[in-house]
């Protein structure tokens, strides 16, 4: 006798459901179990699970793929090529700050606030 396909289909989702069934009852039955032996034996949650857990932080080895690999490096700020002579500097990459903007708007130029090697 041929099945079709949907024959075919409609055994595999009833199967499936009987596998989900079977799989929450039996669930139920382990939780319950843990639960017991939890009680019983006392055991607390840093001894099952570990010390409290940290908040992940980017620093920590991530897996892919099934390889473990390195964070990435932090990129390196640029080396300065402009101050204003109290402690802020530019690197002169990316937009302009306040302090260059208001420095060149009183006056002074940008070879003014070179820093000096």
């Amino acid at each position: 006798m041929a099945k079709t396909l949907n024959t075919l289909l409609k055994q595999i989702a009833q199967l499936q459901k009987q596998a989900d069934s079977l799989r929450s009852r039996e669930k139920t039955e382990v939780v319950a179990r843990i639960k017991e032996a939890i009680a019983h034996y006392g055991i607390t949650t840093d001894e099952l699970f570990g010390a409290s857990p940290v908040k992940a932080t980017r620093k920590r080895v991530v897996k892919a793929e099934g390889k473990a690999r390195k964070p990435a490096a932090k990129k390196a700020g640029g080396v300065a090529k402009y101050t204003d002579g109290t402690g802020r500097t530019w690197s002169g990459v990316g937009k302009r700050p306040n302090w260059f903007k208001d420095a060149l708007a009183a006056g002074k130029t940008a070879e003014d606030l070179l820093v000096s090697r």
